[in-house]
Parts: C-alpha cells; structure tokens; sequence
C-alpha cells in the first residue's frame, strides 16, 4: 500500500513541476491511474491515497472489479478498444471512452443509451504519426469525423477533445513532435467546429508525461509508475 502511495506522491509531484514549468495550472491536469491487470486490492490503495480515476483497457476485466468496488467518488475511463457489438454491455459502466475512431460504434452506443439519460464523455482517438501498428484515426480525416459525429446529433454522446498513443521506441524530440500535432490539430477542429468540443487532450503515459504536459495534455494515462509492473495476463475483451 506505501509504495503506490508514495508513487502517486512522486508523480504528482512531477505533474506539478511539469505544470510550473509550462506556466500552466496543475489543476487542469487530470491523472487517470492505468488499472489493467491490477487486482481490486491495488485500486482500493490508489484510492486511500486520494485516486479515483482509473482507466481501464478490457472490458469484461473492468465490469468484474466496479462489482467489487463500490465508491461513487470512482470515475472510470475506459482506454482501450471497444468493439462495436460490445457496446450495449459498456452503458453505464463508464464516463469516458478515450478510443473512438468509428462512427457506427457512436451510433450504437447513441442507441443502446437511448432513454437511459445517460452521458458519455468521448474522445477521438487520433494516430499522429499514422503507424499502421496502432489504431485510430488518421490525422488527416479528424476534422471530417468530428463533423459527421457531430451532425449526428447523438444526444447520449458528447464530444471532449482528442487522444494519442505515442510511438513506442520514439525518441523524445518525436514524442514532443506527436504531442504537439495533436494539440495543433484539436485548435483546428476547434476553429471549425467550436472548441467547446476540443477541450481535452489525452496524452502521455509513464515514460513521456511531462512531455505532453508541456504540449497541453490535459489527461494523462499513467499505470506502471503507480502500480508497477503488471502480472503477464491478457484478459478476454
């Protein structure tokens, strides 16, 4: 229980530093502790420690732990892929999705939360650096499926901001350069679309945080340096 708390110590520590140095407030940064493969016991700790949001890649992983626990302050995001014919099953489960890159997942979701009075927060999952590797949407067609969401007029569904997944064995002047084509293209769709609806960007993970805060992350999605490293289990989506 001590070392995820002083790990959560060390790294706020560091998102204030981050936050000084960018003359920004910390208080515009939201942590978002990566809870994948950690056991309920692990999350408890985080949350004796003051976290509460967790962000979770699998779905069927995070349904059984929110049965475990049970505290309203929790506010959980979910970070990986959900597919489409998994959507009716993510109702209600969670206030954020970080990964929306297909627009019949938004109208399934819209359908599934019809009449419920339910809100889900979304981003739009962007592949910066079009690495065929990772998933998302090229940068190129953002502004175009911002749009096409937005004149869906999905009232369950309301549109935040923009998410990346750094490149993995990039340098830190790429990952800079990645963190920063994101927030250029969120102030473009801003200017077309209202920036109402670009007011967050999730980016950076444990190794590379303090780089996308200087680049105007406001989510961070931060597992290994909270929890340590994760058991070698690979749950069913």
């Amino acid at each position: 229980m001590e070392q995820i708390q002083d790990n959560l110590a060390v790294i706020q520590r560091r998102i204030h530093a981050a936050a000084a140095s960018a003359t920004r407030s910390p208080d515009t940064i939201r942590l978002i502790a990566v809870s994948k493969h950690m056991p309920p016991e692990s999350l408890s700790r985080a949350m004796a420690a003051g976290q509460f949001c967790f962000g979770e890649n699998y779905l069927q992983e995070a349904v059984q732990k929110q049965a475990q626990l049970h505290d309203e302050r929790i506010e959980w995001h979910f970070i990986g892929h959900l597919q489409t014919n998994k959507a009716k099953q993510a109702v209600g489960k969670f206030s954020w999705l970080h990964t929306m890159d297909n627009l019949k997942l938004a109208d399934k979701l819209a359908a599934a939360m019809a009449g419920t009075g339910l809100i889900l927060n979304v981003l739009l999952q962007v592949n910066v650096a079009n690495d065929p590797g990772k998933s998302g949407i090229p940068a190129r067609n953002v502004l175009h499926f911002a749009e096409a969401l937005l004149e869906a007029e999905h009232r369950a569904i309301r549109l935040c901001g923009l998410m990346t997944i750094g490149r993995q064995h990039a340098n830190k002047d790429e990952r800079r350069a990645d963190f920063a084509s994101l927030r250029r293209l969120s102030e473009l769709c801003g200017d077309h679309l209202g920036k109402e609806y670009f007011t967050e960007l999730s980016m950076g993970m444990s190794d590379d945080f303090e780089l996308a805060i200087q680049e105007g992350s406001t989510m961070l999605r931060i597992g290994s340096a909270i929890f340590g490293a994760r058991p070698p289990v690979t749950p069913k989506a």
